[in-house]
């Protein structure tokens, strides 16, 4: 059985998260064969992996956003007069008013030879097709601004649309959007499965990225939020398995167009042994240790974080945070957090830059996540291997986790409002001054961890995903595919 992955901005270029987790699934399966579709943003980040890739993903192709075309003839074949046919026009219509997509002809039509985005995009279809969308929405704003804006949104479709995929058995998408597409267009071309795996609800991500974003403004972050929904319906609507890390995840894929016969809720995993014998905090260090393993982001929202423990730091002077994780993905946001750092003057926050977890974790007294956006995090599984509270905001699944969904054994630590500061930091003081409390949370979060969350249960679950998709595509699964970790 051949399987491609499809990721777009995490594995392999950046650690953490679901890059994590798809390094980890392509060592469950030594004996199967990975290929990696990849969608990152322009060429500068070609080959510039983050991981060493397993002996068993045998190539990777890039797709990039941002890029330019070359075709033979160069610009006077490019520049020439393209022509759509009935159906063409009738699909791209669809694509653009976010009417009935017919995504068969659209993928068709990007494969033609030579087909061109620059005179599509120029052209006087996607013209018209502008014009009656302006007229019928958007008449209050200026129209070129708009059709420009409108070229941008659909130049990098036109990319990730003639993106040629490597053959496989089966296609699994890590998140629906553009790396949805990918699947879509594959499982048409090579009439093979598509499986979508996703960890955040990337419809809802792109949306909460737009309302907060500076480089678009007013109506035209309604416009590109719509994008983002054609896409993942596209996704729902060609997959044959559907999944999600969580019972809410769930319910809110099949409130944005996924059919509930498609969807299966398959909880993360991690190896809980593999934090059994790591270093733990010197009994004579005074300091109560609070550590936050992340990507420098916006999305994991750092200066709630700091502004918070600078409070809860003038209330609890042993407190020390330590921000464990790489900078190098956002580094204005980044800067603008060591900025703050300083300005605040408070001391004890240290950033360590790209760590290795498991010699870091057990020092720690408790961990914390004040992000805007999860799924199910990874760095909450962790922090429960290794027996450590955890402060988290009520986002994903941060509640399901800490506070049980399938059990009964009480908190494994708290959670709080998104972008509270002062709540936070009330949270960060009372386990500071309460070490037999976070010693309380810590035995939960161990004992949930092991009931529920560990590697072997996620590989179980994907070996069987895998052994049906591998059958309902006529092709063999190795039955003894042992695990690695």
């Amino acid at each position: 059985m051949k399987v491609c992955i499809v990721a777009e901005g995490c594995y392999p270029y950046v650690v953490g998260g679901v890059s994590s987790w798809v390094h980890s699934l392509i060592r469950q399966f030594p004996d199967v064969e990975f290929t990696l579709a990849a969608i990152v943003a322009d060429r500068k980040s070609r080959g510039k992996f983050a991981y060493a890739l397993p002996a068993n993903l045998t190539e990777v192709r890039e797709i990039y956003l941002n890029d330019s075309q070359w075709l033979q003839g160069g610009k006077r074949n490019r520049m020439a007069k393209l022509s759509l046919s009935a159906d063409e026009h009738a699909a791209l219509r669809g694509l653009v008013l976010g009417e009935h997509v017919d995504w068969t002809v659209v993928f068709r039509m990007f494969r033609k030879k030579n087909m061109s985005i620059d005179r599509l995009l120029m052209g006087k279809d996607f013209l018209n097709i502008a014009r009656e969308v302006y007229e019928l929405r958007y008449n209050n704003i200026v129209f070129s601004d708009f059709l420009w804006t409108l070229r941008s949104i659909y130049l990098p479709l036109g990319f990730v649309l003639q993106f040629m995929p490597a053959q496989a058995d089966l296609y699994h998408c890590v998140a629906t959007g553009y790396s949805g597409i990918v699947g879509s267009m594959a499982k048409e071309l090579y009439g093979s499965r598509l499986l979508i795996s996703e960890h955040g609800i990337y419809t809802r991500e792109r949306e909460e990225e737009i309302i907060k974003a500076r480089w678009v403004q007013g109506v035209y972050k309604d416009f590109w939020i719509e994008q983002f929904r054609k896409l993942s319906l596209c996704a729902y609507q060609h997959a044959d398995l559907v999944t999600s890390l969580f019972e809410n995840a769930r319910s809110l894929q099949i409130e944005l167009g996924c059919p509930e016969e498609k969807t299966v809720v398959t909880p993360n995993g991690i190896a809980v042994e593999d934090y059994e014998n790591i270093p733990g905090k010197d009994p004579a260090d005074p300091m109560i240790h609070v550590g936050a393993i992340l990507r420098v982001t916006p999305i994991k929202d750092v200066k709630t974080m700091i502004n918070a423990f600078h409070y809860a730091k003038q209330r609890e002077p042993r407190l020390k945070l330590w921000i464990m994780g790489p900078w190098d993905e956002d580094e204005e946001y980044a800067q603008e957090c060591f900025d703050l750092a300083d300005s605040l003057q408070t001391k004890d926050i240290v950033f360590t830059g790209r760590i290795r977890t498991r010699d870091y974790i057990g020092k720690m007294d408790m961990l914390m996540l004040t992000s805007i956006s999860e799924g199910q995090p990874l760095t909450i599984l962790e922090g429960f291997a290794a027996k450590k509270p955890v402060i988290a905001t009520n986002v994903g699944n941060c509640e399901g986790l800490i506070h049980g969904e399938a059990d009964s054994l009480g908190p494994a630590g708290m959670v709080l409002p998104v972008m509270n500061v002062g709540r936070i930091a009330d949270a960060i003081v009372e386990l500071a001054q309460d070490p037999a409390k976070r010693e309380q949370m810590g035995r939960v979060g161990y004992e949930r961890v092991c009931r529920r969350y560990r590697i072997g249960d996620m590989r179980k679950t994907y070996e069987e995903i895998y052994q049906k998709m591998a059958e309902a595509n006529g092709v063999p699964f190795p039955s003894e595919a042992a695990g690695q970790e």
